[in-house]
C-alpha cells in the first residue's frame, strides 16, 4: 500500500534555529522533549505492505528570516521524492515579499508557502498588506497552506474572518488553498463548536481550489480515541469528497500519541471509516490525491 505523506517536518538542530522547540519558548508543552531533537528522513520507516513513496515537507522554523535555507538543506540531504512548503511572512512589505518568493522559486522542490495563522487569522486577513501579498502569490500558481482553527472556540471575529478568507480564496483562482490539520475539529462531537467547525468546512469546501489535509490529532488531544478520529475523517470526506481529502501524519508531532511513524499510519488505516473503502478509494486518500495536488512531487530534487 503506497503512501505519500503530505504533511511532515524534519529537523536538524545543528544547522537550523527551531526557536519553538526550545522548552523555554512557546508552545509550552510538557512533552515537547520528545521531539526536541534532530529528525531525519531515515526516521520515516514503514514496513510491508506499507511503502512511503514520497512526502511533503512543511516548514519547521529552520530559519524563517531566510526560508530558502531550509529548502536548500532538504534538497541536499533527502533521497526520497519530496516537495516542500516554505515559510513566508504575509505581512512583509511588497518588495521584500516578492524577493523572498523569487528566491524560494529557484528551488526545484518548492511548491507553496505557509504563514501560521492560528489566533492571528483575523488580523492577517484584514491587513491590507497581506491582501496585496496574496494577489502577488496568486500569479505563480502555488499552494497556500492554511493552519487555523475552524470552530467557535478560536475567537469572536470568526464569521468576519471567514468572510474575508472566502473572498481571498475566490479571488485567488490560481492558488490552491490547503486546510491543515482538518481545521482542528473539537473533541466534543455534540457541541456547538463541532457544528460550527462543520459549517465552516462546508463554506470553504464550496471553493474548488480548496482541499483538506487530515492530521495533527495529537495537537487537539494527546489521548484521542479512534472513534473520534474516524468521525472526524468521515465528516471531512463527506464534506470535501474522496477526491479532495489527504491523510497525513504531522510527523514527528504524531509521536506525542504514537510510539513510532508506522504505528501512526496503522492507526489511520485501521479506523472504521477506512475499512468501508475499497483499494482504489484508500489509495486516493493515502496516495493519489497528494500526488495530484502536489504536482512536482516526483521531480528530481537532489543536487
Amino acid at each position: 500500500m503506497k503512501i505519500i505523506d503530505p504533511h511532515l517536518h524534519l529537523f536538524n538542530l545543528t544547522q537550523g534555529d527551531y526557536y519553538w522547540l526550545d522548552s523555554k519558548n512557546p508552545p509550552f508543552w510538557p512533552d515537547k522533549y520528545k521531539i526536541n531533537k534532530s529528525i531525519y528522513e531515515q526516521s520515516l520507516s514503514l514496513t510491508e505492505p506499507l511503502e512511503l513513496a514520497g512526502f511533503v515537507h512543511i516548514e519547521a522554523g529552520f530559519n524563517n528570516d531566510q526560508a530558502w535555507q531550509e529548502i536548500a538543506y532538504l534538497e541536499k540531504t533527502c533521497l526520497k521524492p519530496f516537495c516542500s512548503i516554505a515559510a513566508i511572512d504575509l505581512l512583509a512589505p511588497s518588495n521584500r515579499f516578492a524577493k523572498t518568493l523569487d528566491r524560494l522559486l529557484s528551488y526545484n522542490s518548492m511548491v507553496g508557502v505557509r504563514h501560521i495563522l492560528d489566533d492571528q487569522d483575523h488580523s492577517i486577513f484584514n491587513d491590507k498588506q497581506a491582501l496585496v501579498n496574496f494577489e502577488n502569490l496568486n500569479q505563480y500558481g502555488l499552494i497556500f497552506e492554511m493552519r487555523l482553527p475552524l470552530s467557535l472556540t478560536c475567537h469572536q471575529n470568526q464569521d468576519q474572518t471567514l468572510t474575508v478568507l472566502t473572498k481571498v480564496i475566490a479571488n485567488s483562482s490560481n492558488t490552491s488553498f490547503i486546510i491543515n490539520h482538518a481545521g482542528f475539529p473539537p473533541t466534543d462531537t455534540r457541541s456547538l463548536e463541532w457544528q460550527q467547525w462543520k459549517n465552516n468546512l462546508a463554506i470553504l469546501a464550496s471553493h474548488p481550489n480548496t482541499v483538506i489535509k487530515c492530521s495533527g490529532w495529537e495537537m487537539i488531544d494527546r489521548e484521542y480515541c479512534n472513534k473520534w478520529l474516524s468521525h472526524c475523517l468521515s465528516t471531512c470526506i463527506d464534506i470535501f469528497s474522496l477526491e479532495r481529502v489527504m491523510l497525513a501524519s504531522n510527523f514527528p508531532l504524531c509521536l506525542f500519541s504514537h510510539k513510532n511513524y508506522e504505528d501512526y499510519w496503522l492507526s489511520i488505516i485501521n479506523t472504521d471509516v477506512m475499512s468501508q473503502y475499497n483499494g482504489q478509494q484508500k489509495s486516493a486518500l493515502l496516495y493519489n490525491n497528494a500526488l495530484k495536488i502536489y504536482k512536482l512531487l516526483f521531480k528530481s530534487t537532489v543536487k
